[in-house]
């Protein structure tokens, strides 16, 4: 039996040789081999049994299955056929060479630029059809000019203003004898009596005009007493006396053993040196008043801002622990010198303080609004910083989409300015975009693995 057996293989085995050899014959590649027919594939062949091939669409007679087109034919053309301009970066496309190899700031490989490539898309575009940007959540956003007034919050300090500062002294020598304003805080106003004063030389002078108006009326109101009652007068005058003063020294015809020093000015005592007994010439200053009804507020801008404030702008002012709320201030100066150890300007406000609600020596909160200039700007979403680089992805028409390299610039209000790298009108993806960028990365990966193995 087993001779037999051995036999029966060998006869099958050259039987399946036969039949492959005349299939292939009948099917293999004929005198028109590479003749494309009309839907322009030049062959067909089985997936399973490569050596069965033919001229026009059919089923493979060993497995039954459908022939497919030539896998050389049906391939889409590669493009970027043609002479290499240069490389560059496929996300970067301000990083060229003229070698292949890798951008060393974004570690991408570099990908050719032919002659037909720099006449179509630019490198690096991907396409993403609109049915598929919507399924993965792609949204656009135009790049457009903005005017967007900027805001900065800094620190202040309120002060007094000097302008609003009164020192009360006297122009004679004496002691004082009654004080009627006799603490730091208190209020005055206009008129008010501050001190009483015992001045001898006072009490001369006024003696010498009693004298005076004596002798014009002996001398019946000559020409010669009225110029002594009148000099006279002149030099009470110019102790400060008043009016009144004066025509109650003439009414009573005796001199005022002390006279009353009356305040010059509505406000608060800020300073008092005015003491029962105390001796007084006209080098002491014996209070300091200020009108707290209007304030500075000294606020510390950084260089940074400085060159935004100018003088007249507008500003708010508000303070947490002064019974909340916001007031309205006005640059008033802007100090000419910068702080070398805090790198700030002092900028002078001024504003009003309605109930004394500020006081000196507070910290108030300054809220500055100041315009900006034209800028082009995206939405802040839009772009996709790696902290060396910024990226957009630029929306070319026909599901074609680039990332773009771009220059940012300041943020304000959900925009973010464009320094460079895009043009007024464009439209940019305001999300997806890190699946964007992954379908790019991946695309230029796929490149780099092509080009290694040509």
């Amino acid at each position: 039996m087993k001779p037999v057996r051995i036999i029966l293989l060998l006869v099958c085995l050259a039987a399946a040789w036969v039949g492959g050899y005349g299939y292939g014959r009948w099917y293999g590649p004929s005198s028109g081999e590479g003749v494309k027919d009309e839907s322009g594939h030049s062959g067909y062949h089985c997936p399973m049994h490569p050596n069965v091939r033919s001229d026009r669409p059919g089923d493979c007679p060993i497995c039954g299955m459908k022939l497919v087109p030539d896998v050389e034919d049906s391939a889409p053309k590669p493009q970027g056929q043609g002479k290499i301009l240069h490389y560059r970066d496929p996300q970067d496309h301000n990083y060229t060479s003229d070698k292949p190899g890798l951008n060393p700031e974004t570690g991408n490989d570099l990908e050719p630029v032919y002659e037909s490539d720099s006449q179509t898309m630019p490198a690096g575009v991907i396409h993403i059809p609109a049915d598929r940007q919507q399924l993965i959540g792609v949204r656009w956003g135009m790049a457009e000019w903005t005017t967007q007034g900027r805001q900065f919050r800094t620190t202040g300090k309120v002060t007094v203003d000097e302008r609003r500062v009164t020192k009360v002294q006297t122009r004679i020598d004496g002691w004082i004898e009654k004080v009627f304003v006799d603490f730091v805080g208190r209020r005055v106003e206009k008129g008010e009596p501050l001190l009483t004063i015992y001045s001898p030389e006072l009490l001369a002078s006024q003696q010498e005009y009693l004298l005076a108006l004596r002798s014009r009326e002996l001398l019946s109101r000559g020409l010669t007493g009225e110029s002594l009652a009148a000099a006279a007068r002149r030099r009470l005058e110019q102790f400060e006396l008043s009016e009144d003063q004066i025509d109650e020294i003439e009414r009573s015809g005796k001199p005022l053993r002390t006279v009353t020093i009356a305040s010059p000015a509505s406000g608060i005592v800020m300073m008092r040196n005015a003491f029962p007994k105390q001796r007084v010439t006209p080098e002491t200053e014996l209070y300091s008043i200020v009108a707290l009804d209007r304030v500075w507020v000294m606020a510390e801008v950084f260089e940074a801002d400085a060159r935004l404030v100018r003088e007249g702008a507008g500003a708010t002012v508000s303070a947490a622990y002064a019974g909340g709320g916001s007031t309205r201030a006005r640059v008033d100066y802007i100090q000419p010198e910068m702080d070398p150890m805090t790198r700030t300007i002092k900028v002078r406000l001024e504003m009003d303080n309605p109930g004394l609600r500020l006081k000196p020596e507070m910290y108030v909160d300054v809220d500055f609004s100041v315009g900006g200039a034209r800028r082009l700007t995206v939405d802040t979403e839009a772009v996709l910083d790696s902290g060396r680089q910024q990226t957009v992805f630029v929306d070319l028409g026909d599901g074609h989409i680039e990332p773009r390299s771009v220059k940012a610039g300041e943020r304000f209000a959900g925009r973010t300015e464009i320094v460079s790298g895009l043009k007024v009108g464009e439209r940019v993806a305001v999300s997806g975009n890190f699946l964007l960028n992954s379908e790019s990365r991946l695309k230029a990966a796929a490149r780099g693995v092509s080009q290694h193995h040509d």
